[in-house]
């Protein structure tokens, strides 16, 4: 669609603005979540599995990529945060999707820079609604809100590998 003169003769949009970056990396998460949440089942290394599953070049691929990279790299850690933060729920009580879900939120929280601790919360807050039970998006948003809070005392362990 074209952007259509109004009687100002000034171009006017047609149709709402949208956000493709956010829009892509809210594909990009859930495609990493795919990727984690299958590791994890099926007792997968991550980098090999998402080396077969995370395919091609688009914006939402190299996301992902990235992120399922840096979740890679920094398991052991985000793992131990978690279990730190979660206050009673060890990581194996959690629902494997809830599992997923923190996981990539903690990357994002502790080592993505360039995402903002509120999108990160948010955006698992609701892959946890549409994909998990009926209280998982209050209980990862409390965690990941707590460990927001407290990662200026965290230091990062090490740095995820950029994806070649």
């Amino acid at each position: 669609m074209t952007a259509q003169p109004d009687s100002g003769n000034k171009p006017r949009p047609a149709g709402p603005p949208t956000n493709r970056k956010a829009s892509s990396r809210s594909r990009g998460r859930r495609r990493a979540l795919d990727v984690l949440f299958e590791a994890d089942q099926r007792r997968l290394d991550i980098s090999r599995l998402a080396a077969e599953r995370l395919e091609g070049e688009s914006p939402v691929t190299e996301y992902a990529r990235r992120v399922v990279a840096g979740v890679a790299a920094n398991l052991t850690s985000i793992d131990e945060t978690l279990e730190t933060y979660s206050l009673g729920w060890p990581l194996a009580r959690m629902p494997a999707v809830d599992r997923a879900i923190a996981r990539l939120g903690v990357h994002e929280i502790v080592w993505a820079d360039d995402v903002p601790d509120p999108v990160a919360m948010a955006d698992a807050a609701d892959m946890a609604s549409e994909l998990s039970t009926p209280k998982s998006a209050d209980f990862l948003s409390g965690l990941l809100g707590r460990i927001s809070a407290m990662k200026s005392g965290m230091a990062p362990a090490s740095q995820p590998a950029e994806p070649d």
